[in-house]
Formats: C-alpha cells, structure tokens, sequence
C-alpha cells in the first residue's frame, strides 16, 4: 500500500524545491555587510560560533536563517535586524513560503486587512506604547493624575487648537 503525502514546500523552499527568493535576498544582504565591514566568513562564523561553511549556506539561501540567529548576524554585522529586508523588491517579497501553503484566495496582506486594524484602537502600536509608558511612571499617584487628565480631555471637542465642552 502506497500512501500519498500532500505536496507543500518544505523547510520554506519553493514547491520546486529551490532555495525562497526571500532566503536568498537575506542571505545576499548578510554577505553585502560582511564584506563592507571587510570580515571573512571565517571570522563571521568564529564570532557566531558557527563553521564557515554555514555561513556559506546563510549567504546563499541554502539554509534558512532563524530568528534567533538573525538576530545574532545583526549584532555581529552591527545592522538592524530590518537591514536584511531592505531593497526587497515586490516579486522577490511575494515568494513568502505561505504563498505556496495556502489557496491564492486565502492570502491576504497587512494591507487588505488594515481596515479591520484600523478600526480597532487596541490593536494600534500608539496604543500599545502608551500602555506600556503609562505602566512605566514610578509615581502611581502622578499617573493617576495623568490617568484623568486624559479622560477629561477625551470628554471635551478640539477645535482647531482649543478644546471646547
């Protein structure tokens, strides 16, 4: 008895199994920097704890690059993580490997959906910072103040740089 596996793409490749555009986008971006800064693969790997073949693999797109070592390439290249998603363009950046596990009509972007984010408030980064600030003031009695201050101003209309009741 044969048993048939479904066909999705493994470890992130493509379907016909060839490295993700986006691994390979990353992987030149980390080999840009590496040789800007005038670093080997070999001394890259010694500060990565990794061999210089790997970071070969990296380079390439071969091998997949997680989170945590991204992060651990960032702080070895002094780069933002988002150093390695720049000068993407549109075509390389639509081969995420979702694109090839999920129907074309599930697939949906931050985009489409802003709408829906949009219209709630809770799910705004502003929100979720000032939270996090308020959270943050030492003087619980102080940020109780602020804390009314707030509300009392969300009951008034602002007109054109006057708050009115």
């Amino acid at each position: 008895m044969i048993v048939e596996r479904s066909k999705k793409a493994s470890r992130g490749r493509t379907p016909n199994g060839q490295p993700n555009p986006i691994d390979v986008h990353v992987g030149n971006r980390i080999r840009l920097r590496r040789t800007l800064l005038g670093m080997s693969q070999e001394r890259m790997a010694t500060l990565l704890g990794l061999t210089f073949q790997q970071v070969q693999k990296y380079e390439r797109g071969m091998n997949r690059v997680g989170a945590s070592r991204l992060w651990d390439i960032g702080n070895v290249l002094d780069v933002p993580i988002g150093f390695f998603y720049e000068d993407m363009d549109k075509e390389v950046a639509s081969q995420s490997p979702r694109t090839f596990s999920l129907p074309a009509n599930k697939i949906t972007s931050f985009a489409e959906d802003k709408e829906f984010f949009d219209s709630d408030p809770m799910k705004r980064q502003e929100t979720i910072e000032l939270v996090r600030a308020y959270y943050k003031i030492p003087n619980r009695k102080a940020a109780k103040h602020l804390y009314d201050l707030i509300i009392a101003m969300s009951k008034t209309a602002y007109n054109g740089g006057e708050f009115e009741e």
